[in-house]
């Protein structure tokens, strides 16, 4: 027999095994890894995802939480693992913005593809209470009267707080803003209700508080899905900005190179979990939107979103060493 139709015979009796392997799965409980501290939104969403799991396929679905390093410490776990969908990841926009702005002891587009693509938040644009501006648009006319002379804050460098202004900066034909990063929201907030920065782009959930309060101004959102119960701000395109479209994403993530077959199972039993439940409850919570779609539709918006954040970057010399 000739070397490869011996080749062909063995790839045939193999196929019968492979298939009985696939539909065992899984086997053994699965890990579910968040790069991030217990109590975040990853958290959060992760949970509830994992009980759903859990009760579809009948085996458990462990939370794991690795935090350190904006995500990548967590993320690194997974690039030693096999790509057997016994080990998962919930993670967010920071998986791709941590990718954009430092070295990484894995390639994100290489190594990872998304099985689930969960939900998306806008971010909210607020204004310092004594800050002319009052819309998107009127913000746009006063940065190019006053180039470089802009506060705004974040919950760091690289984040997505940064990442966002710079991109609304760009997109609104290169404007100047000053970056003040902060440890976290909490301590921005404070400065933007006293004045001492002038903007800040960050979730409703940490904002409602204080608009609320009517302690700061909302001006705007950073996408179209403007979040029922959230401040009546314009959107981008009601603000003349088409192009500009910035926020917060949840998904599940895999070892790219995961069976096909799993790979979708996993899919099928996570988009079922965004149409109810605790999962649903708590991203409306979080004013994100249900993103249900196909794993090669979420994988598709991962590999763009990675790369969008790259050129965002680089075109604003952003690196966290």
């Amino acid at each position: 027999m000739g070397i490869s139709r011996r080749a062909t015979v063995a790839a045939a009796l193999a196929m019968p095994g492979l298939a009985r392997a696939q539909a065992a799965w899984p086997s053994r409980p699965v890990r579910v890894i968040v790069p991030f501290p217990p109590g975040g939104s990853n958290d959060a969403v992760a949970r509830p995802l994992a009980e759903h799991l859990q009760a579809r396929f009948g085996q458990p679905f462990v939370v794991e939480n690795r935090p350190g390093a904006g995500s990548t410490i967590g993320s690194a776990e997974m690039v030693r693992v096999p790509a057997d969908g016994l080990t998962l990841m919930v993670t967010s926009s920071t998986f791709s913005t941590s990718a954009a702005v430092q070295r990484t002891p894995y390639d994100a587009a290489a190594e990872f593809e998304a099985v689930a693509m969960l939900a998306v938040a806008p971010l909210v644009v607020l204004a310092a209470p004594g800050f002319p501006p009052n819309t998107l648009a009127e913000l746009v006319t006063y940065l190019r009267a006053h180039p470089g002379r802009v506060d705004y804050g974040s919950a760091g460098p690289g984040s997505i707080n940064q990442l966002s202004a710079e991109l609304f900066a760009q997109k609104a034909g290169g404007l100047s803003l000053q970056h003040v990063p902060y440890r976290g929201m909490g301590p921005a907030t404070t400065d933007l209700a006293a004045g001492t920065i002038q903007l800040l782009f960050t979730t409703l959930p940490s904002a409602r508080g204080i608009i609320d309060s009517g302690r700061v101004k909302a001006i705007g959102w950073t996408a179209e899905n403007r979040p029922p119960g959230g401040p009546q701000a314009p959107t981008p395109r009601e603000s003349g900005l088409p192009d500009y479209e910035a926020g917060i994403w949840w998904g599940l993530l895999a070892r790219r190179g995961t069976p096909p077959e799993i790979r979708d199972r996993l899919n099928a039993a996570a988009n079922e979990a965004l149409s109810g439940g605790r999962l649903a409850a708590y991203l409306e919570s979080e004013g994100a939107t249900p993103t249900p779609r196909s794993a090669a539709e979420g994988d598709a918006f991962l590999r763009a979103d990675l790369a969008r954040w790259r050129e965002v970057a680089a075109a604003a010399n952003i690196r966290v060493e």
